[in-house]
């Protein structure tokens, strides 16, 4: 029977030419072919070939297929691509095969795959008061590609004010001091995380080897230049009032507050309009935090109202009377570091 199957699968010079001409022509069709190659090992019925030559075995073809995702339903196509998740990873998708980041004409929306699976991605993930913060599809101007990119990077420390503070370990969203005493402070600003309406919360993580650091809320200022404070900056100098005030624009609404800050290191509160201020103020809950602790901050613009919470336990109304715009900040000294943590779903604990 072993010398059967050997002789069967042995061919003449004759019928390999015949093979080729077949694949040839399967290749002509498919459009490609990978050349044959002989892989065996010679069997003790294939000795009498020359040293190196290949025995006559058989020949095993590759040859490449062509897919027409046209036939495929989209919908399946959109529900397997979302499982890559990240904008970028998304791209490389788009930019692999045109089928998937060219537009396509039978969609009502002349979209692209890529294109959908990234505003699913975006409503699904963002909040309300994300995706106000988020910048506004528009065809041919914004994509919900870049839409999906900012909402993964929504909230860092985009802007540092004064000379003392950078950035830790390249991460924006974690920032430490640099300055050698007291008065060497800086500030970081969640600046493109604009809060209009709607409540909001974040977390801060204390590191570093102190806690002094002032947490809080400031009126958005994109024109404020962050070169021209080459030494320390603090949103509570009065030296820099002209400057924030020239920034006014019709989303702070009133003068009831432009920055209020939580002082970790004693649990005080700060609030300042840039013509009156209140400096160290007690507030029923105050608590002081230590290094490891996490405060939440908690700003509900539909109420007017800045919470604070430690590791997860709410202390209690810190600030009333807000409205307008604010972003995030934090100011440090030296031995202060911070992270800021983006949190979409509230725990338990905070809902009440």
């Amino acid at each position: 029977m072993g010398n059967l199957l050997a002789s069967s699968a042995r061919m003449t010079s004759d019928d390999r030419a015949k093979d080729d001409v077949a694949i040839a022509e399967t290749t002509q069709q498919r459009g490609r072919m990978e050349k044959p190659h002989w892989t065996g090992q010679p069997s003790g019925d294939d000795c009498s070939h020359e040293h190196g030559q290949p025995p006559n075995e058989v020949l095993h073809v590759a040859v490449a297929a062509t897919v027409d995702l046209s036939r495929i339903d989209t919908s399946i196509l959109t529900e397997i691509s979302s499982f890559l998740g990240t904008a970028r990873e998304l791209l490389n998708l788009a930019l692999t095969c045109k089928s998937f980041g060219q537009p396509t004409p039978a969609t009502v929306l002349n979209w692209s795959l890529v294109e959908e699976v990234a505003r699913q991605a975006v409503c699904s993930r963002a909040t309300v008061a994300e995706m106000s913060c988020l910048p506004q599809h528009v065809i041919g101007t914004t994509t919900w590609l870049s839409i999906l990119h900012r909402h993964e990077h929504l909230l860092t420390f985009d802007v540092l004010l004064g000379r003392y503070i950078e950035y830790l370990n390249g991460d924006k969203t974690a920032v430490c001091a640099t300055g050698d005493y007291d008065g060497d402070v800086s500030v970081a600003v969640a600046r493109s995380y604009i809060m209009r309406s709607g409540p909001h919360y974040v977390e801060f993580l204390i590191t570093g080897t102190a806690t002094n650091i002032g947490i809080g809320i400031v009126r958005p200022m994109p024109g404020l230049d962050a070169g021209a404070y080459d030494e320390e900056f603090d949103f509570f100098d009065d030296r820099f009032y002209p400057d924030f005030l020239a920034q006014r624009s019709a989303d702070w609404v009133n003068d009831n507050a432009h920055a209020c800050s939580f002082a970790s290191g004693c649990g005080l509160m700060s609030w300042i309009n840039w013509y009156e201020r209140e400096l160290g103020q007690s507030w029923e809950g105050m608590e002081a935090c230590q290094l490891g602790d996490t405060v939440g901050m908690l700003l509900d613009l539909d109420e007017g109202t800045l919470s604070v919470y430690r590791n997860n336990r709410r202390l209690g109304v810190m600030k009333g009377g807000l409205s307008g715009a604010y972003c995030w900040y934090v100011d440090v000294s030296p031995g202060d570091a911070v992270e800021i943590r983006r949190v979409t779903n509230l725990p338990t604990a905070l809902q009440s």
